[in-house]
């Protein structure tokens, strides 16, 4: 089996939520603005509806694609807080938001996440990182901190489009960065005793960590 006629498999199986996400991810691929690859929603889909979650923390909005589709999984309560720093993609995400007509639940925050993230307040039932793939490692203990024992991350694009299976010196130079804190990022979500992670081939590589324990509650 080739990685191609798994991926075309999957990708057959794929039922759209609605027509607007149908949409969004048709303008985002012909503007070229990267969306979750059809797998990683797929499972983006699958653990939303899991959980339940009550409320939401996604770290890289782009055009509100992923936001619409978690949104769309979660209960009629729930909540999504999003956050995104680049100018034209948070104007076309606000203006997708207003497509959907469920501005009133969602939160775009827009901004520096490492600076947003120190000032938000949790627990997040469900935590999903989709922006700079060399913050993840730099981002992590805020995200610790706004989960609690049962709330689970998602984390996109570990594989780095194959790179992180190469030494840091097959990498291009201009990549070595987020090679090296792609490598670190990944050591410490499966290192740590107080999360429980699980790395998948998902799209572009996924990790799905779900904390088992506060630092502070873990047995003596």
């Amino acid at each position: 089996m080739t990685e191609e006629r798994i991926s075309a498999l999957i990708r057959s199986y794929e039922r759209p939520k609605n027509q607007l996400l149908s949409d969004i991810r048709k303008e985002a691929m012909e503007t070229g603005v990267p969306v979750v690859r059809p797998e990683t929603g797929q499972l983006l889909s699958f653990f939303t509806e899991l959980t339940a979650p009550k409320r939401v923390l996604e770290v890289g909005t782009a055009v509100g694609y992923s936001a619409l589709l978690m949104l769309s999984c979660m209960p009629k309560d729930g909540r999504i807080t999003t956050i995104e720093n680049y100018g034209p993609r948070i104007e076309k995400a606000r203006e997708n938001f207003r497509r959907s007509n469920e501005e009133a639940r969602i939160d775009l925050l827009e901004g520096d996440a490492g600076e947003i993230l120190k000032t938000l307040q949790g627990p997040y039932d469900l935590i999903f990182m989709d922006a700079a793939k060399a913050q993840y490692i730099v981002w992590l203990p805020e995200i610790k901190r706004l989960m609690k024992p049962g709330s689970v991350l998602i984390s996109d694009n570990i594989l780095q489009e194959g790179d992180i299976l190469e030494s840091r010196f097959a990498v291009e130079r201009r990549n070595r960065t987020i090679h090296r804190r792609m490598r670190e990022y990944l050591e410490a979500i499966t290192g740590d005793e107080s999360l429980s992670t699980m790395l998948l081939p998902t799209g572009d590589g996924a990790a799905v960590t779900v904390m088992k324990s506060k630092n502070d509650e873990k047995e003596t």
